[in-house]
């Protein structure tokens, strides 16, 4: 059994998954199309035509399920983190940047804790909440 995140972007997942691609090497991995579905748009205000209505964005050894689909005008990812869990400090530095890239906001500055070599919080530009952390040294 795996728990996969699904994230619903209203509209802008296009630009979500070239975001990703580019600031922690997310690689999509299917992605489907409403205007390509048999069946007829469901529910009143579905997006249509190109929006995305399912992709698939494989993150390392994790997969991360994305969506154009309607979230009542803004996406609101309130109350989760994804966690970006880095090999080293380096990784760590070029993911919380990198994720801060257009507008995202710092929540706690990436930083050595008791816990991890670094450690830090962020809200990227499409308001997902991200933790990024490297193991601490021994």
């Amino acid at each position: 059994m795996q728990i996969q995140p699904y994230l619903f972007f209203d509209g802008r997942c296009e630009e979500a998954l070239a975001f990703y691609s580019k600031a922690i090497g997310a690689q999509v991995q299917n992605l489907v199309r409403f205007k390509d579905s048999p069946e007829p748009p469901s529910g009143a205000s579905s997006p249509g035509g190109e929006k995305i209505m399912h992709a698939s964005m494989r993150v390392g050894d994790s997969l991360v399920n994305a969506s154009d689909g309607e979230c009542g005008g803004k996406p609101d990812f309130r109350g989760f983190s994804l966690v970006v869990d880095t090999r080293d400090d380096d990784e760590a530095e070029r993911s919380f940047h990198a994720l801060l890239e257009g507008g995202g906001d710092v929540a706690m500055p990436l930083a050595r804790t008791f816990f991890a070599s670094r450690f830090g919080m962020l809200r990227d530009r499409f308001g997902v909440h991200w933790m990024v952390m490297s193991p601490p040294r021994r």
